[in-house]
């Protein structure tokens, strides 16, 4: 039976978080989920467990820079940023995106 919420396609994860960061400016891993859920209408849920293993990949490869800060709420918060090669790495990963949805629309549309 298929699920009424859509999944995030494996390797996509990365794009969503260097789009919503380019986008939104600094935000902390709930943030970054919440924004993400609000952009798809609520068809794109990202848990903790996805989200931030995602988050750390992201750290470590250079593409995102985090420091820690108080939240809206008063509460401690690891917020991420973009750095200038992630930056680089949203608008290849946007170009390769594009070309690959290309490829899949024009597959679909052959009969």
């Amino acid at each position: 039976m298929p699920s009424s919420r859509a999944e995030v396609l494996q390797g996509t994860l990365d794009l969503l978080v260097l789009k919503t960061l380019d986008s939104m400016g600094p935000m902390h891993g709930f943030g970054i989920a919440a924004r993400i859920q609000q952009v798809s209408e609520d068809l794109l849920r990202l848990n903790q467990g996805t989200l931030y293993p995602a988050l750390l990949r992201l750290e470590q490869r250079g593409w995102i820079a985090s420091r820690w800060g108080v939240s809206k709420n008063n509460r401690r918060a690891k917020y991420y940023s973009l750095t200038r090669t992630g930056h680089r790495q949203l608008e290849e990963e946007a170009e390769g995106w594009d070309r690959m949805s290309a490829v899949i629309n024009r597959v679909l549309g052959t009969s």
